[in-house]
């Protein structure tokens, strides 16, 4: 009888640590989706509409932090730029204070599917492969890609290239995609950072450096005995502030505020704000996009 009684005992208890086991691996209940979560059938893209972002009081922008004159930390510990001076005056007119956050070129569009920022403002090209994974407002920039490299070897086209010459780019830029598909056979000398890059450059790591052209043009002008070979490779690009896919509210209100801003030459006035000193006038109409109207427009 008292063996009997063990065993009993014994099969409620494993009946019962199994029911426990089940419920806790079969039976959860999913956490709620936050506002904007889009299921994708791998994960969610989380990001926070208009109304979360007024009522929370501060918008979260991804710029960088270390190119000049676009998006760079100044010795005060502030962050000034082309795209800040946008950010800023795009946060003010949301009624919000403007959180910056620092973003490298590869991982902006990370930083918007996982909610760590609202917008990207990171001279940020315009590409129809961006364009399925962010949605993109309207152009306030020109762009293209150029290539830099130093006076005493100007590189002036990448088809007079060596088989053991190699070329630098930053990972995630458009540079990087226009000659893995144009230029295959090149050596491609890759870095994660503007700050990196510039250092190989000069270190002597690659015989010259492609990026946009804006970025180059401004750096052979900051830095004596560089030359832009080649001024503009491939197509005209525009530049564009980007947000999480399907986040429309957000998309709409950049959108109306830059149509609001090219009817008082903002553009102009940013410009003339943070890249005359590196471009000069010349350059002004040929980079600037008012409202959102490119010149085919």
């Amino acid at each position: 009888m008292k063996t009997k009684g063990f065993k009993k005992l014994l099969a409620l208890g494993l009946a019962a640590v199994t029911a426990v086991a089940f419920t806790a691996c079969g039976s959860s209940t999913p956490a709620p989706a936050a506002s904007g979560s889009a299921d994708n059938g791998a994960s969610a893209d989380v990001y926070r509409t208009l109304d979360d972002i007024k009522a929370d009081g501060t918008i979260n922008i991804g710029v960088f932090s270390d190119k000049s004159p676009f998006g760079y930390v100044d010795e005060n510990g502030d962050y000034q730029g082309y795209d800040v001076y946008f950010a800023n005056k795009l946060a003010e007119d949301l009624g919000v204070k403007v959180n910056f956050v620092s973003t490298e070129a590869a991982n902006r569009i990370e930083y918007l599917q996982t909610g760590k920022v609202d917008i990207i403002l990171a001279n940020f090209t315009v590409t129809p492969e961006r364009a399925e994974e962010v949605d993109f407002a309207l152009p306030y920039m020109n762009v293209a890609l150029g290539v830099v490299s130093p006076e005493a070897a100007p590189v002036t086209s990448l088809d007079d290239l060596k088989a053991d010459d190699q070329v630098i780019v930053i990972s995630g830029t458009t540079a990087e995609t226009y000659l893995t598909e144009n230029y295959p056979k090149l050596k491609l000398q890759k870095y994660d950072t503007y700050a990196n890059a510039k250092n190989a450059l000069e270190n002597g790591n690659g015989v010259c450096w492609a990026n946009d052209n804006t970025e180059v043009i401004a750096f052979a002008k900051q830095n004596p005995g560089y030359t832009v070979g080649i001024p503009q490779l491939g197509n005209n690009d525009t530049i564009a502030p980007a947000v999480s896919k399907g986040n429309t509210t957000l998309l709409e209100a950049i959108n109306a505020e830059i149509e609001a801003l090219g009817a008082e030459n903002f553009f102009h006035a940013d410009y003339e704000a943070t890249l005359l000193d590196t471009y000069g006038a010349d350059f002004e109409d040929t980079l600037v996009i008012e409202g959102g109207k490119t010149a085919a427009q």
